[in-house]
Protein backbone atom coordinates (compact mmCIF):
# COMPACT_ATOMS: atom_id res chain seq x y z
CA UNK A 1 0.00 0.00 0.00
CA UNK A 2 1.07 3.44 -0.62
CA UNK A 3 1.22 4.70 3.19
CA UNK A 4 3.19 1.33 4.01
CA UNK A 5 3.93 0.38 7.42
CA UNK A 6 7.59 -0.04 6.73
CA UNK A 7 8.23 3.60 5.81
CA UNK A 8 10.77 5.36 7.80
CA UNK A 9 9.30 8.70 9.56
CA UNK A 10 10.36 11.80 7.79
CA UNK A 11 12.77 13.80 9.76
CA UNK A 12 9.96 15.88 11.70
CA UNK A 13 8.96 15.00 15.07
CA UNK A 14 5.00 14.33 15.08
CA UNK A 15 3.39 16.32 17.79
CA UNK A 16 1.07 19.08 18.04
CA UNK A 17 3.36 21.94 17.29
CA UNK A 18 4.47 20.28 14.38
CA UNK A 19 1.05 19.04 12.68
CA UNK A 20 -0.41 22.60 13.15
CA UNK A 21 2.02 23.60 9.81
CA UNK A 22 1.98 20.05 8.05
CA UNK A 23 -0.28 20.46 4.89
CA UNK A 24 -3.73 18.45 5.71
CA UNK A 25 -7.36 18.35 5.34
CA UNK A 26 -8.72 20.49 7.52
CA UNK A 27 -12.20 21.37 6.38
CA UNK A 28 -14.67 18.79 4.11
CA UNK A 29 -15.35 20.36 0.98
CA UNK A 30 -14.82 18.47 -2.37
CA UNK A 31 -16.27 21.26 -4.24
CA UNK A 32 -13.20 23.18 -3.37
CA UNK A 33 -10.79 20.72 -4.72
CA UNK A 34 -9.95 21.44 -8.13
CA UNK A 35 -10.17 18.59 -10.61
CA UNK A 36 -10.50 17.94 -14.44
CA UNK A 37 -13.70 18.50 -15.88
CA UNK A 38 -14.28 15.14 -17.33
CA UNK A 39 -13.65 13.87 -13.91
CA UNK A 40 -16.98 15.65 -12.69
CA UNK A 41 -19.53 13.74 -13.62
CA UNK A 42 -18.06 10.26 -11.81
CA UNK A 43 -17.54 12.63 -8.85
CA UNK A 44 -20.90 13.95 -8.74
CA UNK A 45 -22.36 11.22 -9.27
CA UNK A 46 -20.83 9.36 -6.00
CA UNK A 47 -21.50 12.31 -3.93
CA UNK A 48 -24.41 11.93 -4.42
CA UNK A 49 -25.01 8.48 -3.32
CA UNK A 50 -25.44 6.74 0.03
CA UNK A 51 -21.97 5.76 0.14
CA UNK A 52 -20.72 9.11 -0.73
CA UNK A 53 -22.88 10.92 1.74
CA UNK A 54 -21.71 8.25 4.65
CA UNK A 55 -18.32 8.95 3.45
CA UNK A 56 -18.70 12.38 4.11
CA UNK A 57 -20.36 12.04 7.58
CA UNK A 58 -18.21 10.03 8.89
CA UNK A 59 -14.61 12.14 7.32
CA UNK A 60 -16.73 15.59 8.73
CA UNK A 61 -17.52 13.84 12.15
CA UNK A 62 -13.26 12.67 12.42
CA UNK A 63 -12.40 16.32 11.42
CA UNK A 64 -14.57 17.76 13.88
CA UNK A 65 -13.25 15.30 16.80
CA UNK A 66 -9.85 17.02 15.94
CA UNK A 67 -8.31 14.25 13.88
CA UNK A 68 -5.38 14.95 12.25
CA UNK A 69 -6.38 13.87 8.50
CA UNK A 70 -4.09 13.69 5.34
CA UNK A 71 -3.33 14.70 2.33
CA UNK A 72 -4.64 18.80 2.20
CA UNK A 73 -6.40 17.70 -1.40
CA UNK A 74 -7.00 14.15 -1.64
CA UNK A 75 -8.38 14.52 -5.68
CA UNK A 76 -5.00 16.16 -6.59
CA UNK A 77 -4.50 13.03 -8.98
CA UNK A 78 -7.59 14.00 -10.50
CA UNK A 79 -6.27 17.59 -10.90
CA UNK A 80 -3.14 16.59 -12.70
CA UNK A 81 -4.32 14.06 -14.97
CA UNK A 82 -7.48 14.61 -16.83
CA UNK A 83 -9.62 11.26 -17.65
CA UNK A 84 -8.91 12.14 -21.14
CA UNK A 85 -5.08 11.70 -20.91
CA UNK A 86 -4.74 8.71 -18.71
CA UNK A 87 -2.17 6.12 -20.14
CA UNK A 88 -0.79 4.55 -17.28
CA UNK A 89 -2.64 3.83 -13.70
CA UNK A 90 -0.34 2.91 -10.74
CA UNK A 91 -3.10 2.06 -8.22
CA UNK A 92 -2.12 2.41 -4.43
CA UNK A 93 -4.07 1.35 -1.01
CA UNK A 94 -4.03 3.89 0.85
CA UNK A 95 -1.97 7.75 1.60
CA UNK A 96 1.06 7.68 3.62
CA UNK A 97 0.07 8.49 7.19
CA UNK A 98 2.92 10.59 8.15
CA UNK A 99 3.50 14.35 8.88
CA UNK A 100 4.12 16.06 5.24
CA UNK A 101 4.32 12.88 3.58
CA UNK A 102 0.84 12.29 1.56
CA UNK A 103 0.06 14.43 -1.54
CA UNK A 104 -3.11 12.44 -2.94
CA UNK A 105 -0.88 10.91 -5.55
CA UNK A 106 0.30 7.29 -4.57
CA UNK A 107 3.12 6.60 -3.78
CA UNK A 108 5.19 10.60 -4.13
CA UNK A 109 6.01 12.51 -2.23
CA UNK A 110 7.19 16.41 -2.41
CA UNK A 111 10.59 17.42 -2.62
CA UNK A 112 12.48 17.41 0.41
CA UNK A 113 10.78 14.74 2.20
CA UNK A 114 12.62 11.66 2.98
CA UNK A 115 11.95 8.91 0.46
CA UNK A 116 10.03 6.06 1.95
CA UNK A 117 11.29 2.62 1.42
CA UNK A 118 9.01 1.43 -1.04
CA UNK A 119 9.07 4.43 -3.40
CA UNK A 120 12.91 3.51 -3.09
CA UNK A 121 12.24 0.28 -4.51
CA UNK A 122 10.12 1.94 -7.44
CA UNK A 123 12.86 3.38 -8.24
CA UNK A 124 15.71 0.98 -8.11
CA UNK A 125 13.88 -0.76 -10.73
CA UNK A 126 13.30 2.02 -12.97
CA UNK A 127 17.30 2.27 -12.69
CA UNK A 128 17.26 -1.68 -13.25
CA UNK A 129 15.14 -1.95 -15.79
CA UNK A 130 15.15 1.53 -18.05
CA UNK A 131 19.16 2.69 -16.98
CA UNK A 132 18.05 6.00 -14.99
CA UNK A 133 19.59 7.43 -12.48
CA UNK A 134 17.59 7.04 -9.18
CA UNK A 135 16.07 10.33 -8.55
CA UNK A 136 17.16 12.94 -5.38
CA UNK A 137 13.26 13.92 -4.71
CA UNK A 138 10.37 11.37 -4.05
CA UNK A 139 7.62 13.39 -6.39
CA UNK A 140 6.09 11.48 -9.17
CA UNK A 141 4.02 14.81 -10.22
CA UNK A 142 6.12 14.62 -13.44
CA UNK A 143 4.19 11.24 -14.15
CA UNK A 144 1.06 12.77 -13.37
CA UNK A 145 1.29 15.61 -15.72
CA UNK A 146 2.42 13.05 -18.35
CA UNK A 147 -1.00 10.94 -17.93
CA UNK A 148 -0.14 8.89 -15.57
CA UNK A 149 -3.10 8.16 -12.79
CA UNK A 150 -1.45 7.89 -9.30
CA UNK A 151 -4.05 6.97 -7.84
CA UNK A 152 -4.95 5.12 -4.18
CA UNK A 153 -7.47 3.14 -3.49
CA UNK A 154 -8.66 5.27 -0.63
CA UNK A 155 -8.15 8.96 -0.16
CA UNK A 156 -7.64 9.90 2.81
CA UNK A 157 -6.03 8.77 6.28
CA UNK A 158 -5.49 9.63 9.87
CA UNK A 159 -1.60 10.43 11.30
CA UNK A 160 0.10 7.70 11.92
CA UNK A 161 -3.13 5.28 11.45
CA UNK A 162 -2.69 3.53 8.01
CA UNK A 163 -5.52 2.35 6.68
CA UNK A 164 -7.82 4.42 9.28
CA UNK A 165 -10.38 5.74 6.39
CA UNK A 166 -10.73 1.94 4.79
CA UNK A 167 -13.47 1.08 3.93
CA UNK A 168 -16.17 3.86 4.53
CA UNK A 169 -16.63 4.87 1.26
CA UNK A 170 -13.78 5.95 -0.73
CA UNK A 171 -12.88 2.18 -2.20
CA UNK A 172 -16.21 2.45 -4.21
CA UNK A 173 -15.18 5.78 -5.54
CA UNK A 174 -12.10 5.01 -6.76
CA UNK A 175 -13.31 2.01 -8.62
CA UNK A 176 -16.07 4.27 -9.79
CA UNK A 177 -12.99 5.89 -11.34
CA UNK A 178 -10.95 2.91 -12.94
CA UNK A 179 -14.40 1.87 -14.76
CA UNK A 180 -14.50 5.12 -16.08
CA UNK A 181 -10.28 5.03 -17.26
CA UNK A 182 -11.47 1.67 -19.21
CA UNK A 183 -14.52 2.91 -20.37
CA UNK A 184 -12.90 5.86 -22.01
CA UNK A 185 -9.37 5.56 -22.70
CA UNK A 186 -8.32 4.35 -25.77
CA UNK A 187 -4.86 2.20 -24.25
CA UNK A 188 -3.90 2.04 -20.87
CA UNK A 189 -1.27 0.19 -18.79
CA UNK A 190 -2.68 -0.75 -15.32
CA UNK A 191 0.47 -1.49 -13.15
CA UNK A 192 -1.54 -3.59 -10.30
CA UNK A 193 1.56 -4.15 -7.41
CA UNK A 194 0.35 -6.33 -4.56
CA UNK A 195 -2.75 -8.11 -3.87
CA UNK A 196 -4.53 -5.41 -3.09
CA UNK A 197 -3.99 -3.90 -6.31
CA UNK A 198 -4.25 -7.18 -8.30
CA UNK A 199 -8.12 -7.54 -6.97
CA UNK A 200 -9.13 -4.71 -9.48
CA UNK A 201 -7.61 -6.65 -12.29
CA UNK A 202 -10.78 -8.42 -13.48
CA UNK A 203 -12.72 -5.09 -13.39
CA UNK A 204 -10.73 -3.59 -15.29
CA UNK A 205 -10.15 -6.00 -18.02
CA UNK A 206 -14.39 -6.31 -17.64
CA UNK A 207 -14.62 -2.77 -18.05
CA UNK A 208 -12.64 -2.73 -21.10
CA UNK A 209 -13.77 -5.81 -22.83
CA UNK A 210 -17.33 -4.25 -22.51
CA UNK A 211 -16.88 -0.73 -24.81
CA UNK A 212 -18.10 -0.86 -28.34
CA UNK A 213 -15.71 -0.24 -30.76
CA UNK A 214 -15.76 3.40 -31.81
CA UNK A 215 -17.90 5.03 -29.13
CA UNK A 216 -15.82 7.33 -26.67
CA UNK A 217 -17.00 9.82 -24.47
CA UNK A 218 -20.29 9.15 -25.77
CA UNK A 219 -18.75 9.88 -29.19
CA UNK A 220 -18.93 8.01 -32.29
CA UNK A 221 -15.35 7.69 -33.84
CA UNK A 222 -14.91 7.76 -37.46
CA UNK A 223 -12.45 5.26 -37.19
CA UNK A 224 -13.62 2.95 -34.62
CA UNK A 225 -11.20 1.66 -32.55
CA UNK A 226 -11.60 -1.07 -29.03
CA UNK A 227 -10.50 -0.12 -25.68
CA UNK A 228 -7.24 -1.92 -24.81
CA UNK A 229 -5.76 -2.72 -21.43
CA UNK A 230 -1.91 -3.88 -20.38
CA UNK A 231 -2.15 -4.89 -17.34
CA UNK A 232 0.43 -5.95 -15.39
CA UNK A 233 1.08 -7.52 -12.27
CA UNK A 234 3.89 -8.10 -9.33
CA UNK A 235 4.26 -8.07 -5.67
CA UNK A 236 4.41 -4.64 -4.18
CA UNK A 237 7.23 -2.68 -3.99
CA UNK A 238 7.79 -2.48 0.07
CA UNK A 239 10.78 -3.98 1.45
CA UNK A 240 8.88 -7.45 2.83
CA UNK A 241 7.47 -8.34 -0.43
CA UNK A 242 9.92 -6.69 -3.40
CA UNK A 243 12.44 -9.60 -3.56
CA UNK A 244 9.78 -12.37 -3.10
CA UNK A 245 8.19 -14.88 -5.44
CA UNK A 246 5.83 -15.38 -7.00
CA UNK A 247 6.11 -12.28 -8.84
CA UNK A 248 8.98 -10.17 -7.55
CA UNK A 249 8.59 -6.66 -7.71
CA UNK A 250 12.56 -6.21 -8.35
CA UNK A 251 13.36 -7.47 -12.10
CA UNK A 252 9.44 -6.91 -13.23
CA UNK A 253 10.35 -4.71 -16.31
CA UNK A 254 7.16 -3.36 -16.30
CA UNK A 255 8.50 0.42 -16.95
CA UNK A 256 9.86 -1.17 -19.99
CA UNK A 257 7.00 -2.89 -21.23
CA UNK A 258 4.45 -0.41 -20.84
CA UNK A 259 6.54 1.85 -22.82
CA UNK A 260 6.92 -0.79 -25.57
CA UNK A 261 3.43 -1.39 -25.46
CA UNK A 262 2.20 2.24 -25.75
CA UNK A 263 4.77 3.12 -28.53
CA UNK A 264 3.33 0.12 -30.29
CA UNK A 265 -0.01 1.86 -30.24
CA UNK A 266 1.89 5.34 -31.28
CA UNK A 267 1.56 6.60 -27.73
CA UNK A 268 5.51 7.69 -26.69
CA UNK A 269 5.96 7.75 -22.73
CA UNK A 270 9.09 8.13 -21.04
CA UNK A 271 9.20 7.76 -17.24
CA UNK A 272 11.77 9.94 -16.75
CA UNK A 273 11.80 12.72 -13.46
Amino acid sequence: MTGDLFANAPDVAVNSAVNATVPRLTVWAPQDWPVQADWQPALAAFWRSPQGVALANFVQARLASGAVVYPQHPLWALQLTPLSQVRVVILGQDPYHGPHQAQGLSFSVAPGVKIPPSLRNIFKELQRDLGQAIPTHGSLEPWAKRGVLLLNTSLTVEDGQPASHAKRGWEQLTDALLAEVARTSPACVYLLWGAHAQAKAEMIERETAAQPAGSFMGLRDSHPQPREALVLKANHPSPLSALRPPQPFIGCGHFSHAKRWLAEKNQSFEWDL
